[in-house]
């Protein structure tokens, strides 16, 4: 009888050893974003709506390139789980000239900030100069950023993720330093506000980097993978971009609505822009539980796949699921009874405050759903399954979410969802409340199809009873 209820919850025990430092190394790295908002959030309004809309450009490029190199994730994950060490190590290489090609396009887009901030309508020209500086400096950061997700994603992989949590969590007190130093001013430098938060980032996205490389020459679990930087070869490139690519375009479907809602909702002023910023921050900050839950979920999942252990798959993952409803729930708790201490930590302006508090009204619905999504977009992905999670995001995010949040948020319908805005939140703007109404409704079907999905998968194997 002991023996029975150890092996049922040994999948719970498993997840939550391996996902509790990819949680503290996710919230170290979200906190970059935290101490840029806060920090660049009492300089003035306009540095404010500088740091926003180009944080919500480079999101929007970096999510969708490190979901190409969290190919990484499931291609490894299965070799280690079938013992094919030195096939890993060689698909870690091979992940890293990607990330150097990936950098090269991604960097260029950033240097023509013009282009995306057409979609904002009339920007004040410093709101534009400033923003443009921001740009540039993490336009250099971007191929640190990526090559350093090449080793993230194989720490996960093969359940090492201690030593990335610590490079993590070291760049949390670096950030802070440079934060200050760069954004506000001192020893020579002048204040930069948000272009000071791009430096700051820049150098530390370097120093991370560099510590992630000495990992991968000493740790003894990558040294057994035999690690290796060959030629590229076509082969294994058209592996990771057949994955990669439906991966990277599934992330950035899911980013888009933040980016995108930014650019928008920048129509409606300075402080419904700065409002904007704080809740997409806080819904980042709350989805590293259930990523981090579901990445661990995904990499044990892929691991037991590889290993031909198809039943141990199907438990992993259903107790994954279990793990992130629990944790959404929970942090549901805090969204509700917490909001006004969690604004006055982003911000002292009493409007952008204000106009915070009326937006933070639909936390708890949309985080929950957005947990519920990523938990069965990953599961997926662990059986190298990510064409069709893509098309039901593109008909549920990018159709319903998104481009139904600008119909009747800022387009021709724009005011028809009020009432829904005065039962989910009264009070804040109409416009971007639609937006974040739709998009959560789009997570809504997006996590249905995708459940119904896995559920296929499973039955497919004989696995959807027992």
């Amino acid at each position: 009888m002991l023996a029975s209820i150890q092996a049922a919850t040994a999948p719970w025990r498993t997840i939550l050893q391996q996902s509790w430092p990819i949680l503290v190394s996710s919230w170290a790295g979200i906190i970059f974003a935290v101490l840029d908002t806060a920090m660049v959030g009492h300089t003035d309004a306009i540095d404010l709506q500088a740091m926003a809309l180009g944080a919500s450009i480079y999101i929007t490029v970096f999510v969708g390139l490190m979901g190409v190199i969290h190919a990484l994730i499931p291609i490894v994950a299965q070799h280690f789980g079938a013992r094919e060490l030195s096939q890993a190590g060689h698909a870690w290489g091979q992940g890293v000239w990607l990330a150097l090609a990936l950098s090269v396009v991604g960097g260029a887009s950033l240097l023509l900030p013009d282009i995306w901030l057409s979609l904002s309508g009339n920007i004040e020209p410093a709101v534009r100069e400033r923003v443009a500086g921001y740009l540039i400096a993490l336009a250099l950061a971007l191929p640190s950023a990526l090559l350093f997700r090449t080793i993230y994603a194989t720490a996960t992989a093969i359940s090492q993720t201690r030593g990335v949590m610590l490079i993590n969590l070291g760049s949390v007190a670096f950030k802070l330093l440079f934060n200050v130093w760069f954004i506000f001013g001192g020893l020579g430098i002048p204040a930069m506000g948000a272009v000071g938060a791009g430096v700051a980032t820049l150098v530390v996205n370097w120093m991370m980097l560099l510590a992630g490389w000495l990992m991968v020459r000493r740790h003894p679990a990558f040294l057994a993978l035999q690690p290796r930087i060959s030629r590229p070869r076509w082969t294994n490139q058209k592996e990771l971009l057949r994955l990669g690519l439906p991966m990277g375009g599934s992330y950035l479907i899911e980013v888009c609505a933040f980016s995108f809602m930014a650019l928008l909702v920048a129509r409606d002023g300075l402080y419904a822009s700065g409002a904007q910023q704080i809740l997409a921050n806080l819904m980042a900050l709350c989805y590293m539980l259930p990523m981090s839950l579901s990445l661990s979920t995904a990499s044990l999942t892929a691991q037991a796949v590889g290993a031909h252990q198809m039943a141990q798959a199907r438990q992993t993952g259903l107790h994954g699921i279990a793990l992130v409803m629990t944790g959404a729930l929970l942090t549901n708790l805090v969204l509700v009874f917490a909001q006004q201490p969690i604004v006055a930590m982003y911000t002292n302006e009493a409007q952008v405050a204000i106009i915070a508090l009326t937006l933070l009204q639909i936390a708890p619905w949309f985080h929950f759903w957005d947990a519920m999504h990523c938990v069965s977009a990953y599961i997926l992905r662990a059986y190298k399954i990510a064409i069709v999670p893509l098309i039901l995001q593109i008909i549920a995010l990018t159709g319903l979410g998104l481009i139904g949040g600008w119909w009747l948020g800022f387009g021709p319908g724009a005011g028809m969802l009020a009432p829904a805005v005065d039962w989910f939140m009264p009070g804040a703007p109409i416009g971007a409340a639609t937006m974040w109404i739709m998009a959560m409704v789009g997570l809504a079907l997006t996590s249905i199809l995708l459940f119904a999905w896995y559920a296929h998968v499973l039955h497919r194997q004989g696995l959807l009873r027992g």
